[in-house]
């Protein structure tokens, strides 16, 4: 049973192909800068062997229809995909569902109108997201579509939740609420917890970080999202590679005011020259830990007011699901820096999170439990998957209508 996931994007489509028998990966690529000089594919794919060979081709490739054809044409060349008849359906990532989506759905032309409908809410995703399903739709017409939204795992913020403390008719008129986002990825690695745990995931109480460029809680009371820490947009919360995360509003009038910034720019400033790099001047976790060990100031300063932030979440949401089963790492920076999870909890054993520095720093991919004995709670690393998980939801979406 082969699923193949896409991921479109302004000028790329990311893809996975995958054999859900055994959930392995089949070919994996992506094309990039469609439309513009120095496009190209970069692709891989298993061998006979079980190895991954790669692929890299440059070409001009005009359009997303030219890419989706170029994808086809490639798997069918590698022979990981005879012909789009082989998949029982296509998974899509869409960045934003709204209050509508709150599971993966079936694509249909009164879907793809619900999510154009989101476009003021994700102008710069949805759009990406909408072209990649109709040229999808469009070259394979006989394959089942779903699309699977960044947002619906945390539809189940109860209203105290996500509601802002602003006039109603703004909530009513024009959807400003908490969304969230990372959704799909938080909700990989709670069920992966579980089964780590051997324990149902509707019994358990858990606080996952994912920590990538983007980064984002979530917490999660007996299986489901109460609360999480992106809102109307990816900027709020956590501090992140170039955006802010939590910041007083009134910052943005008073820059309005007295640097004649238009709203535009200081936009930009937001999400695209703060957050580590508007601290030290470097996004990447890796380098800021490199020049912090080096005795760089700005950048020591920067892993602090990473780890502060986290930590207060951590503390917020305890108090939000109760009793604690598990604290999880994912992501990028979760999954491989040790000195971010070290620095994340610190000082918080009063909480019953106490982690053993030698599990800690020894920690080599895949799923890890790294709390001291004496932790009350369960300190893991876990690998995130979003394209798996697109991928088990599209079927689980296909399933449904059997």
């Amino acid at each position: 049973m082969k699923i193949l996931v896409l991921n479109s994007g302004s000028s790329s489509i990311k893809y996975q192909l995958f054999d859900m028998r055994d959930e392995s990966v089949l070919a994996a690529g992506s094309v990039e800068q469609i439309g513009e000089p120095g496009s190209h594919l970069s692709h891989s794919h298993r061998t006979p062997m079980a190895e991954m060979k790669k692929t890299v081709r440059t070409l001009p490739i005009t359009d997303h229809r030219q890419g989706f054809q170029l994808i086809s044409s490639i798997l069918k060349e590698t022979g990981a995909l005879a012909d789009t008849g082989e998949l029982r359906g296509i998974g899509h990532r869409v960045v934003h569902g709204g209050e509508q989506f709150k599971e993966p759905a079936r694509v249909t032309p009164a879907v793809l109108a619900a999510i154009r409908a989101l476009i003021p809410l994700a102008p710069l995703h949805n759009p990406a997201n909408l072209l990649g399903m109709e040229v999808a739709m469009e070259t394979a017409p006989s394959v089942p579509q779903v699309a699977v939204f960044d947002t619906a795992f945390h539809q189940s913020l109860p209203p105290h939740a996500y509601r802002y403390a602003i006039p109603r008719n703004l909530y009513e008129r024009h959807q400003v609420r908490r969304y969230g986002f990372h959704g799909t990825s938080h909700r990989y690695v709670a069920k992966k917890a579980a089964e780590f745990l051997g324990k149902p995931l509707e019994s358990l109480n858990l606080i996952s970080l994912h920590l990538g460029n983007g980064a984002s809680a979530a917490a999660i009371q007996q299986g489901k999202c109460v609360d999480t820490s992106m809102g109307f947009t990816p900027l709020e919360g956590l501090i992140m590679g170039t955006r802010c995360g939590d910041l007083d509003p009134a910052i943005i009038f008073y820059l309005a005011r007295e640097t004649g910034l238009s709203s535009g720019e200081i936009e930009a400033i937001l999400n695209k020259e703060s957050g580590l790099k508007g601290i030290c001047g470097a996004n990447d976790m890796r380098t800021v830990g490199e020049m912090a060990a080096a005795g760089n100031a700005e950048a020591q300063l920067a892993v602090s007011m990473y780890c502060y932030r986290i930590k207060k979440y951590i503390g917020a949401y305890q108090a939000v699901v109760g009793m604690l089963d598990a604290l999880i790492f994912t992501g990028g920076i979760g999954e491989n820096a040790d000195f971010i999870r070290a620095g994340c909890c610190e000082n918080l054993a009063h909480l019953g999170l106490e982690m053993d520095n030698e599990k800690n720093i020894g920690q080599r991919g895949g799923c890890s439990a790294l709390e001291s004995e004496a932790s009350r709670v369960k300190i893991l690393v876990i690998p995130t998957n979003e394209e798996l998980e697109i991928a088990e939801q599209t079927i689980v979406c296909l399933g449904a209508e059997q």
